[in-house]
């Protein structure tokens, strides 16, 4: 009578345990569903001078950096491609990889670029919770995205792997901290927002002919740039 017991108990474990296999198939199924990875790039697509970031949302030097950035875009308008690109230092910053996937998600609706500015605008908000998806599903809303579609995305394991690519590919260029900006495919290097902001001038009047070089000297803020030594591991 054991016996038989013991085998219908191990029968139920066995069905409980393929009916979970399937429904975890099903349910990553379901969140790739449609996903479609692309560059995020704001500006001129076209334009000669390229301004690329490898930047990670909870860091407190891209936050600040954020609105420099900005400034710079909103300068040279149609003059430069910004390309944004995700380096999450993970052994750094507990959230930087679920921000990155949120981004994505509202990426999927396209509204990366929307996120990514709520993320930085309230990442002193975000990043001090307990967990963040809360704030990640209400910037969602306020954007009006549809909910229910972002948050299947934001387990997708191709938006995952996305993001691990790019963190690979900045570990393959050597960098080490957040902010890192590379200009016309060179790694820029600067102490000064003064300083940044005047090689991008220097960049963008010598891909327009007859224009002069204009340098924006309204601000003494210095970059902070977070830097570290250490092997990052996503």
């Amino acid at each position: 009578m054991k016996k038989h017991t013991w085998k219908i108990i191990f029968g139920v474990v066995i069905l409980l345990l393929g009916a979970s296999i399937v429904y975890s198939q099903q349910a990553s199924q379901e969140a790739n569903e449609g996903v479609v990875i692309e560059p995020h790039v704001k500006g001129n697509a076209d334009a000669s001078v390229t301004l690329t970031e490898y930047s990670d949302f909870q860091c407190p030097a891209c936050g600040q950096f954020y609105p420099y950035v900005k400034d710079v875009l909103d300068k040279h308008g149609d003059s430069i491609r910004f390309e944004y690109k995700h380096f999450p230092l993970i052994t750094l910053h507990q959230f930087a990889l679920p921000a990155a996937r949120a981004s994505e998600a509202a990426g999927q609706q396209g509204e990366f670029f929307a996120m990514h500015d709520m993320l930085f605008e309230n990442q002193t908000t975000w990043s001090q919770a307990k967990s963040p998806d809360a704030y990640f599903i209400k910037y969602a809303e306020e954007l009006g995205l549809d909910v229910s579609l972002f948050k299947k995305h934001l387990s997708s394991s191709v938006i995952e792997d996305s993001i691990k690519k790019s963190f690979s590919e900045a570990q393959a260029l050597g960098l080490t901290g957040t902010p890192s900006f590379y200009l016309n495919g060179e790694k820029m290097v600067y102490t000064t927002y003064e300083d940044f902001n005047a090689q991008i001038d220097a960049a963008v009047s010598a891909s327009t002919p007859g224009a002069e070089a204009t340098v924006d000297t309204s601000s003494s803020t210095s970059a902070e740039i977070e830097n570290t030594n250490i092997k990052f591991e996503i």
